[in-house]
């Protein structure tokens, strides 16, 4: 969602004390959030005048990872702030950072009432709704905000991304003639790129969708900075740092009545570990918290705190993780996610990159279950390199770099493999789709879960889902996805070449 920013948010109003304002920003770009909350007091008698410097002070504590407070004070400015709609907006944008996805609708909700023809308020609402599943409700308020701004790019696509297209309902007409507007800026046509893309795949019309496809990820390709020899040389820095678990953890192999930690489920994107983490989270004794990055913070912090220096190099991070205080390490990753969720039961951390850490996670967890979800890998190629990703997964927007990453992932799990032993899961996305009860079983049986019919409803879970998968899972399980790169077979080639020569089986 866009949102709005601290910066932003400090040009909106009259500003009484403009020094102070000044100075809690200046803290925030630095990221000393205490510094900017000192600069913040808050008055023993609130008033509505005090709402802007409450969302700031969440933002603070949010940066701090102090999602208690960030919470009370989000709920502190909707109160006084009630007949504020940019208020309302922050407010909204607040929740759901914090994944108080159903909280973010309401405050986004009021602020539409309030000011109904603001697009920026319709833009953050259909974010929200895509999030809790109103799907159509989110295309109807992208459709206002096309009309209100039709130079708004990123909602073509996200409004391309709600729903199936059909030959009788789609918007590939209107795509086409803002396909010459959005070529001003590269940013503008990579979003309608994929837009149409994703369009006329849905019409089966193959040819015309790869074209866009790869225009669009070539645009993307060109304006950023990333060498995938980096990713790869990962790969091998870990399975050195890691030749072995010691002989009592690798012996010490939970059983699933012993499981009672924190369920990771790990893989390449796009890979099916939304879909694991929404069957699981159906069942009554275990929560989904989403991707959490609470994990690969853990270690960063932890190293750079043993060796006494900040922003170490990758190489000497890897090197350095491998001699950590593990059940530290334990101990901090807990503490950052049951932070992030308000909880303190059981849950499912499905960031997939935490693949990468398996062998520390087994010894800095050791009751946790790990599920690795694989799928055949030209259709994870694929699908990874159809999808805009908002953030990280840079190896994407190119198949010779996909192919390149794929084989170092592979390298990274085929050493994990050897050392987790049975202690960790591994689930087909094939399998999955093809026998879903069957499947569904094993992973509740893995996680020491009783059977529920619910995990087989997973389409029906009401919380909210933020992934790029969050329209899919809305569905029941279908089929159409697994052999969909098929279509594409001759434009994939350089994909499947550079794969065999790598030694996949394609």
């Amino acid at each position: 969602m866009a949102g709005v920013s601290p910066a932003a948010l400090l040009t909106m109003y009259s500003r009484p004390n403009t020094t102070v304002y000044d100075r809690a920003l200046a803290h925030m770009r630095q990221r000393n959030w205490r510094a900017a909350l000192d600069v913040l007091p808050l008055p023993a008698v609130l008033t509505a005048a005090h709402a802007r410097r409450l969302i700031l002070r969440a933002h603070c504590f949010w940066g701090l990872e102090d999602r208690g407070a960030a919470l009370e004070a989000a709920m502190a400015a909707q109160r006084l702030a009630a007949a504020d709609p940019t208020i309302l907006d922050a407010v909204g944008t607040l929740f759901s950072l914090l994944n108080e996805q159903h909280r973010a609708l309401e405050a986004l909700d009021r602020a539409v009432k309030l000011a109904p023809g603001d697009p920026r308020f319709l833009y953050n609402r259909a974010s929200v709704r895509r999030f809790v599943g109103d799907l159509e409700g989110a295309e109807a308020d992208y459709d206002l905000v096309i009309a209100a701004r039709p130079g708004d790019y990123e909602a073509y696509l996200n409004r391309s991304e709600l729903r199936a297209q059909t030959s009788e309902r789609n918007h590939i007409t209107q795509l086409e003639a803002r396909l010459p507007h959005a070529a001003v800026d590269w940013r503008a046509g990579m979003q309608i790129r994929y837009a149409l893309a994703k369009e006329y795949e849905d019409l089966g019309r193959y040819e015309q969708s790869f074209r866009h496809l790869r225009a669009g990820a070539d645009l993307r390709r060109a304006h950023m900075t990333y060498d995938v020899s980096t990713d790869v040389a990962t790969a091998g820095w870990i399975v050195d740092a890691f030749p072995h678990l010691p002989a009592a953890v690798s012996a010490a192999s939970p059983q699933p009545e012993t499981r009672r930690g924190p369920i990771f489920v790990v893989g390449l994107p796009r890979s099916g570990t939304t879909l694991v983490e929404r069957i699981l989270s159906n069942h009554s004794a275990i929560a989904g918290a989403g991707e959490l990055n609470c994990f690969a913070l853990s270690v960063v912090d932890a190293a750079t705190a043993q060796h006494g220096e900040r922003n170490l190099p990758r190489r000497e991070l890897v090197y350095a993780a491998a001699s950590l205080d593990f059940p530290a390490l334990g101990r901090e990753y807990l503490r950052r996610a049951q932070s992030a969720l308000g909880v303190d039961g059981r849950f499912i951390d499905k960031m997939p990159l935490n693949y990468l850490y398996c062998g520390l996670i087994r010894r800095a967890l050791p009751e946790a279950g790990i599920i690795h979800v694989t799928r055949h890998p030209m259709a994870v190629g694929y699908a990874m390199y159809k999808t805009l990703f908002k953030d990280g997964y840079p190896f994407s927007y190119d198949l010779t770099d996909i192919a390149r990453y794929y084989l170092a992932y592979q390298k990274v799990v085929d050493h994990w493999r050897v050392l987790l032993h049975d202690s960790w899961l591994e689930v087909s996305y094939e399998s999955l789709v093809a026998d879903q009860e069957g499947q569904t079983r094993r992973l509740l049986s893995y996680c020491g879960l009783d059977w529920q019919d619910s995990c087989l409803h997973f389409h029906r879970n009401p919380r909210a889902s933020t992934t790029a998968s969050a329209a899919q899972v809305r569905r029941p399980i279908y089929r159409t996805s697994v052999d969909k790169w098929r279509h594409f077979a001759p434009q994939l080639e350089p994909l499947r070449r550079a794969l065999i020569e790598g030694g996949v089986t394609v």
